[in-house]
């Protein structure tokens, strides 16, 4: 009895030792400085929110979405390429972005009215991504990750912020 009580104890420390989750409002704020050395390699998407209902659709039917941002030798200049398999095919497409503190831009054409950013998260292997267009009437949030799955925790504080967003 002692040792199952004791047992008990223990991981419920554990539990609460684990990251805490963020604050309200931190939960969209983007980081102040983002490293994109911390950016380089691929990326695995584990979880998306959007809130435009065709690409809803569109979304919920790929089979794997992943990213890839490339070395630079520039702080604020980095190649970013995205992959979708969707019923057997894959949609790759790569751009050249352009960093400035947590918020990043296309170089070149692409829609321009769209923002984007990353956000904060307590989960060390995972980057966060808001991407609003067409003046915020479409919002995308996308968690991605070096794993393929995530916590429990990390997952319920992905649709925590994506309620907030």
């Amino acid at each position: 009895m002692f040792f199952a009580v004791c047992a008990i104890t223990l991981l419920c420390l554990m539990s609460v030792s684990r990251a805490a989750p963020l604050a309200c409002e931190d939960s969209v704020r983007p980081p102040d400085r983002l490293d994109p050395r911390h950016l380089v390699g691929r990326w695995a998407m584990v979880a998306g929110s959007l809130n435009h209902l065709p690409l809803l659709e569109w979304f919920k039917q790929r089979d794997s979405a992943s990213v890839n941002f490339s070395n630079s030798t520039s702080d604020t200049a980095v190649s970013y390429s995205s992959s979708i398999r969707l019923g057997g095919t894959c949609l790759h497409h790569s751009y050249n972005i352009s960093l400035k503190g947590g918020r990043f831009t296309y170089d070149g054409t692409h829609e321009s009215n769209l923002t984007m950013n990353f956000v904060r998260t307590s989960c060390r292997d995972c980057t966060l991504m808001r991407m609003n267009a067409e003046s915020g009437k479409r919002q995308h949030f996308y968690l991605f990750s070096r794993r393929r799955e995530v916590d429990q925790e990390e997952m319920e504080e992905f649709r925590a912020q994506g309620q907030n967003n």
